[in-house]
């Protein structure tokens, strides 16, 4: 049986995992390594760490922290986060990073993927692409949520995928952090019009919505913050991760 990934999506700022809803109000919610000592122990598919303030900041995530992960977790795990230069790369990968996660130099400067895939192959390149409605029209957001860009989603996938992209993460501002359901018209418009694996991210507030999203979105993986940090109506902190029996079920009618 063909079982997506399941991805929990961690977000970084100032050392600490924080939780943000439609990119805004950014809430504490514990330390990396508690989180990775977890999701080691739930034997998660695979982590996605993105330090949401780095490119507004100028910087790529703290190496440290990143060495102490990839000498901590069981599990692949990609880096994002104001990373525009090899060098960075090098440094990511170095520190146990298996993948990075390209967002603002992509929009910018494609071609800096076509760098990265010829040197560390493109299986180590993760684009992230965030997404916001305006008028019932998908816009392209860098910066954090800061910056709008004129760009045809549908276009910018597909050069992000000729341009060396291993797969790519598509993430609905609108939905971000509201567990309110992914945006399947977006997943599906995205995972029709590109060869390579698409991650959805944004919304997800039940085990059901990840069933939803490979299903009837066509999502190849499925990532996730609140979900597997929070617990509850009011929003508990409690890191978690679905058990093999319920990953089972969840995708039980998938072949």
């Amino acid at each position: 049986m063909f079982r997506p990934r399941v991805i929990p999506c961690l977000l970084l700022k100032d050392k600490g995992l924080v939780k943000t809803i439609k990119f805004k109000d950014p809430t504490y919610v514990g330390d990396p390594m508690n989180a990775v000592k977890i999701f080691n122990d739930a034997k998660a598919d695979e982590l996605v760490f993105l330090d949401i303030t780095a490119t507004n900041e100028g910087r790529t995530p703290d190496i440290d922290i990143i060495k102490n992960i990839g000498e901590e977790a069981f599990m692949p795990f990609a880096v994002g986060g104001g990373i525009n230069k090899i060098e960075q790369v090098q440094a990511l990968i170095n520190a146990g990073a298996e993948k990075v996660v390209i967002n603002t130099a992509a929009v910018e400067n494609p071609a800096f993927l076509s760098e990265i895939a010829e040197i560390f192959g493109r299986q180590s390149v993760v684009v992230s692409l965030d997404v916001k409605k305006n008028n019932g029209a998908y816009t392209i957001v860098t910066n954090s949520g800061k910056k709008e860009h004129n760009l045809d989603l549908i276009d910018t996938v597909k050069l992000m995928e000729s341009s060396g992209a291993g797969e790519i993460i598509i993430n609905s501002i609108d939905k971000d952090g509201t567990q309110e359901g992914y945006d399947l018209e977006l997943i599906k418009m995205v995972s029709q019009e590109v060869q390579i694996p698409v991650i959805a991210i944004g919304g997800a507030g039940s085990y059901e919505d990840l069933t939803e999203a490979v299903i009837d979105g066509t999502a190849s993986a499925v990532a996730a913050g609140s979900l597997f940090v929070f617990i509850g109506r009011k929003r508990a902190v409690l890191i978690n991760y679905p058990d093999s029996d319920e990953l089972q079920e969840m995708f039980t009618d998938l072949v």
